[in-house]
């Protein structure tokens, strides 16, 4: 009778704890669906977009059912949310302008600050009006509000001009403190990411590359502000050597940097003059988040162009998890991009790559599936901030490749890069080691010892041969001759306007061109675009909450650390690397 009384009260127990969590669920999809269906907006007549230039972007937001639910506004803003919202804006008649509210943002690339600004032009030439505004204006806010009709600041404001400077991180110094030094194999006299490592200061040839591709950004951001400032680039750029950053703002009016000085309160005023409605009537404003749930434009129902996106560092697997860095998974990709090419409504797809590259093994993979899908209908490239090293690798076999004017591309070349700990283990610990091997090179790889010239030489042999892979890829792809290749390879990085005349892309050019060249291979004039992979689910959300209590630490260093976070999460996931890398280096860091 016990035993009956306690499995009854356990099974009722279990039943009501079951029945809990599915209510708790049913009630946590009820109130996002409501959230959903309520922040789909009206426009009303006379309405202004409100982008806030605040946070860190990326090329997607991660559609965040917790933040629905909150009202808190998304930790990174998606690149291709502020497009599409922009996009939205212009072909929306009851939306009259845009206003920018600047503050502390920072983005992924100067790529994508062109790419904003690019679409803000497109904007303008309807015959609507921006107007931007900033406590203080950073270069890349700047940069991008430049385009604006009116560029207002407050009276005690400032404007960030001072040009740009990279600045690479050395740790080799560092590691050597713990007894840890890197044994290297490379090909390309450019291919510089193992520096990082190997190195106190940068190669002549590493040198080289990163003063013409942030003197080619400068010159872009030059051309582009000058001509919507009306202003001469070479005075611009005296601008930027007096500093004109500790200038009052008084003296930013007189050098047209600025159109006029007001306090924050008083930028409705100068909206309200625009829109040409009474002093004491509302505006009526749209946010980003409200862009996002209004419906874009279709052009019609002929047949889909999938834009694919893949951006971060390329991987062999996705290590999963909430809040992970954002990764290129060999595996996912490819089967993503089977299923695009067994899927018959898709009828071109364009690959979005932003990436520097990573695992040479992945980049290989994906490749092949590019091919695979290229054998069945048209695959554009459109490149983002990066495309570079295994960016460039899964991108040279489609059939077009566009790339930004600043887009940082080629780096074509690899490198294995292998931790010797011996120095650590021994001489820092204490530990010794002895060995009985069956074989010449049973213990290649040991942590006892460092490799030898013999090993070494094994090492190098297999990295050319990587290497020589990488440029009979990239010469099918671009139909060129691999001595060509290889005459532009070498790990050089290049800016995307040079790698056109370097016949490395075959176009300058965003997403949007990207899109209509896809639709104009696959001889579609009517179609309907759609982005892949697919955003989770707010099932797997939840569940990734559940196991994300590992991150909070990471969370905790990386608000602590700031900027020097990159680095140490660098050092401490080193041995979690594939080995043979196609990548550029590891931190890009132009300020």
């Amino acid at each position: 009778m016990k035993d009956f009384l306690k499995y009854t009260l356990a099974t009722v127990t279990g039943i009501i704890a079951v029945s809990a969590v599915m209510m708790f669920l049913g009630i946590i999809s009820l109130i996002g669906m409501l959230a959903s269906e309520q922040s789909k907006p009206k426009v009303k007549d006379n309405s202004v977009f409100v982008l806030s230039l605040s946070g860190a972007m990326q090329e997607r937001s991660e559609d965040d059912v917790f933040s629905q639910i909150t009202g808190n506004a998304p930790a990174v803003v998606g690149l291709e949310d502020v497009l599409n919202s922009i996009r939205k804006a212009k072909d929306d008649d009851n939306i009259k302008g845009i206003y920018i509210e600047a503050g502390m943002f920072v983005p992924d690339s100067p790529a994508s600050t062109q790419a904003i600004r690019k679409q803000l032009a497109d904007f303008k030439e309807s015959g609507k009006w921006i107007v931007a505004y900033a406590d203080a204006y950073t270069q890349s806010t700047y940069y991008i509000c430049s385009v604006a009709d009116k560029v207002l600041l407050n009276p005690q404001g400032v404007v960030d001009w001072r040009g740009l400077a990279a600045q690479p991180i050395f740790l080799k110094d560092l590691m050597a403190k713990f007894g840890v030094k890197m044994q290297l194999a490379k090909v390309g006299k450019y291919k510089s990411a193992p520096e990082m490592f190997t190195a106190d200061k940068m190669s002549g040839p590493n040198r080289e590359q990163v003063a013409a591709y942030i003197n080619g950004i400068w010159d872009t951001m030059l051309t582009d502000v000058a001509q919507s400032r009306k202003l001469s680039k070479q005075r611009l750029d005296a601008y930027a050597d007096s500093m004109v950053t500790l200038a009052a703002a008084e003296e930013l009016v007189k050098m047209k940097m600025v159109d006029k000085l007001v306090y924050a309160s008083d930028v409705k005023g100068e909206i309200k003059r625009l829109l040409g409605i009474d002093a004491d009537r509302k505006i009526n404003q749209l946010t980003l988040a409200d862009m996002k749930n209004l419906p874009g434009a279709d052009n019609g129902k002929g047949g889909e162009v999938a834009v694919y996106y893949a951006y971060g560092d390329v991987v062999d697997t996705n290590p999963g998890g909430i809040n992970t860095e954002a990764c290129i998974a060999g595996d996912k990709v490819c089967s993503d991009l089977e299923e695009l090419a067994d899927d018959d409504d898709v009828k071109a797809v364009v690959l979005r790559v932003n990436s520097g590259g990573g695992s040479a093994y992945a980049s290989e993979q994906i490749w092949h599936a590019v091919t695979k899908l290229r054998e069945r209908k048209p695959v554009v490239v459109s490149m983002g901030g990066m495309a570079a090293s295994g960016g460039y690798y899964l991108s040279c076999a489609a059939n077009y490749i566009y790339a930004e004017p600043t887009t940082l591309t080629g780096s074509i070349g690899i490198f294995g890069m292998f931790p010797d700990f011996s120095g650590l283990l021994t001489d820092k610990l204490g530990i010794k080691f002895d060995e009985v091997t069956t074989n010449k090179h049973s213990a290649f790889g040991t942590m006892a010892r460092p490799f030898n010239a013999e090993e070494m030489a094994y090492l190098n042999a297999y990295i050319d041969r990587g290497y020589r892979l990488f440029i009979k890829r990239v010469a099918e792809g671009r139909k060129m001759s691999t001595a060509n290749v290889d005459s532009i390879a070498q790990g050089r990085v290049w800016l995307g306007s040079d790698a056109l005349k370097a016949k490395l892309v075959d176009g300058l050019g965003g997403i949007d061109d990207a899109v209509a060249k896809a639709a104009e291979l696959a001889k579609l004039t009517d179609y309907n675009t759609a982005a892949y992979p697919a955003q989770p689910t707010w099932m797997e959300q939840i569940m990734a909450v559940s196991s994300a209590n590992g991150n909070y630490l990471d969370e905790q260093l990386r608000q602590t650390l700031g900027e020097y976070y990159a680095p140490f999460k660098l050092i401490k996931d080193i041995n979690r690397h594939n080995a043979i890398q196609a990548r550029m280096p590891y931190m890009i860091t132009i300020k």
